[in-house]
């Protein structure tokens, strides 16, 4: 599967990139990379900057949530009907788990994509077509702050980073694009001043307290039935874990702690089962 070339600085942009033709200045997002392909026989094949998956379940569990969000939206017919080979074809893109910017997890979906490859041109395409391909598809691509601003207008300089469209706070930068397929990253220099995680100090019954809210029960238990899906334990359970793994991946996978991630997700099994009983008998 194609690998994702690595986005310079601006101080060191391709020449030409900041100098000459027009420009797309894209909202950076602060993710866990993601690509993905549709395979002939309808399985999608996953991969990070790491590698490749053929499994999907051994995708890390902080990009999990994305490999469900990317399965349940991608409208399979509608890129068959677009590519003679759908094995040509793959999407890069942001997993939106918590990294240093705290987005508003409600409303960011947990895939966005800013890339697509063609293997057939071996070209990535342009800026212009990447929104319009997405959307085709039944996933959202990342937002577009500008569009054909003229490269000799732009002072990276001088350019004001602006608000991110998922959080209250700005972007973590921009990512500047041109139809030729240069590209280059401006980086917001306060956004993503979030504390490193701390590692878990707690037993696994009270950390799974803290994260197994009823409110995120609940939330996730209501968009199972907005979907049309029935609100099963193994259902609910699967959502509960990856809503809590992408917001908190990084303190649960710290180096300083000793917590069994076993026994953890054994407590939020637990409480997410007693939420459901709860639920049931008061219906």
């Amino acid at each position: 599967m194609k690998e994702y070339p690595t986005v310079p600085s601006v101080e060191a942009a391709p020449d030409g990139l900041v100098d000459v033709g027009h420009l797309w200045l894209l909202e950076k997002i602060d993710g866990v990379h993601l690509r993905f392909q549709l395979q002939q026989s309808g399985l999608i094949r996953f991969g990070d900057r790491n590698g490749v998956y053929d499994d999907a379940d051994d995708v890390p569990d902080s990009a999990q949530h994305a490999v469900r969000y990317v399965r349940d939206h991608l409208d399979r017919e509608a890129l068959r009907n677009a590519v003679d080979d759908v094995e040509d074809v793959v999407f890069f893109g942001e997993a939106t788990s918590y990294q240093t910017v705290a987005y508003d997890w409600d409303r960011i979906p947990s895939f966005l994509g800013f890339d697509v490859w063609s293997a057939d041109t071996e070209t990535f395409r342009p800026p212009d077509a990447v929104h319009a391909i997405f959307d085709g598809i039944g996933l959202e691509s990342v937002t577009v702050f500008e569009r054909e601003r003229r490269a000799r207008d732009f002072d990276p300089e001088s350019y004001t980073i602006p608000q991110s469209a998922w959080y209250d706070g700005p972007a973590e930068g921009v990512v500047i694009r041109d139809k030729q397929g240069r590209r280059a990253k401006l980086l917001h220099p306060d956004a993503g001043d979030a504390d490193a995680p701390t590692p878990v100090d707690v037993t696994a019954e009270k950390l799974a307290a803290q994260y197994a809210t009823r409110d995120r029960l609940e939330r996730l238990a209501t968009q199972l039935e907005d979907d049309g899906r029935a609100v099963t334990f193994e259902t609910h359970y699967e959502r509960v874990l990856e809503d809590i793994l992408r917001e908190a991946h990084g303190r649960l996978s710290h180096g300083e702690h000793t917590l069994e991630m076993s026994e953890f997700r054994a407590e939020v099994g637990a409480l997410t089962r007693a939420f459901l009983d709860e639920r049931t008998d008061g219906t």
